[in-house]
């Protein structure tokens, strides 16, 4: 279960109730398939196949799945039922039929069709790190990482966790390492970034595979432009791309953290365990260093 790609929060930890209590209030917000002509329907479920919990606990870490569940339900077939729908009725009765009776009779076939519609699922994992402090969601897409926040708050009663501000901004960062040619730290620059011009019509420049210590990538500095996406190795553990609004994507966890976990699991469940903390732990330590190379925590 290895995130591969995340936006994370802060949250406040002692507000938390312990992991029994967890999984309780998770239960009331289980997920149900869709019934009647309900388009949609959401709700947490077992992040694990080998095990019906809905929260699994590891050691200072617990992980949560949120499952969705909708009706794909194509406009094109709504259509081609309403326009034989309509064919019939000027046929029969001889007559043009009028907008509203023709909104009136899409709506009568969507409700005929929705139940027989077919239904596409997916799933958005939370892993929270209770001894650092951090809930990281799957998912870059601050609208889908903000939905399992609201979803968790829902569920659980409430939940104290906000976005990432730091003094400096990644971008700033980013840039200042790419014109210095190095990063700080237990960070090395890797061989992509994005960088973006200001103006009414923004410019954009993708470097791919590429040296960015290179003068043809450093000249764009040059220009104004600042750096909006960077390809970062953490400490030979986790290769990755860090975003202007502080979310990660294209994760790599390289040998030394796979190897480490292989040697802690020879079953599912073991291996679900040592993967959930060592990411967890690896993740939160990299963050909190990043964290000092961007000045500390932006103040409330």
């Amino acid at each position: 279960m290895w995130f591969k790609q995340i936006s994370f929060y802060p949250i406040n930890i002692n507000q938390l109730p312990e992991a029994d209590t967890l999984a309780d209030k998770l239960n009331s917000s289980e997920f149900a398939p869709i019934t009647g002509l309900d388009w949609f329907s959401e709700g947490f479920a077992a992040p694990h196949g080998f095990s019906p919990e809905l929260l699994f606990p590891a050691d200072f870490t617990w992980l949560v799945s949120l499952k969705r569940s909708d009706k794909v339900l194509p406009a094109s077939v709504i259509r081609e039922f309403l326009d034989e729908k309509v064919a019939e009725i000027q046929e029969n009765e001889n007559r043009k039929i009028g907008k509203k009776e023709k909104n009136e009779l899409k709506e009568q076939i969507t409700d005929d069709l929705l139940p027989r519609a077919f239904t596409r699922s997916s799933r958005l994992y939370a892993l929270c790190d209770t001894r650092h402090g951090f809930l990281f969601v799957n998912h870059a897409s601050a609208n889908k990482a903000e939905n399992m926040v609201v979803k968790l708050r829902e569920a659980l009663g409430g939940l104290e966790a906000k976005l990432p501000h730091t003094k400096q901004s990644p971008s700033a960062l980013m840039t200042e390492w790419l014109a210095a040619g190095a990063a700080a730290g237990g960070f090395e620059l890797d061989s992509d970034c994005e960088l973006r011009g200001s103006g009414d019509v923004v410019s954009v420049v993708k470097v791919a595979k590429q040296d960015l210590t290179a003068d043809e990538v450093t000249q764009h500095l040059k220009t104004g432009k600042t750096v909006s996406q960077m390809g970062l190795v953490w400490r030979e553990q986790i290769a990755f791309i860090l975003t202007a609004d502080f979310t990660f994507k294209r994760i790599q966890y390289l040998d030394v953290l796979q190897e480490q976990a292989e040697q802690h699991g020879d079953d599912a469940p073991s291996m679900a365990f040592a993967e959930q903390i060592l990411m967890a732990e690896s993740l939160s330590q990299m963050i909190l260093e990043l964290v000092e190379h961007l000045g500390g925590w932006q103040e409330d």
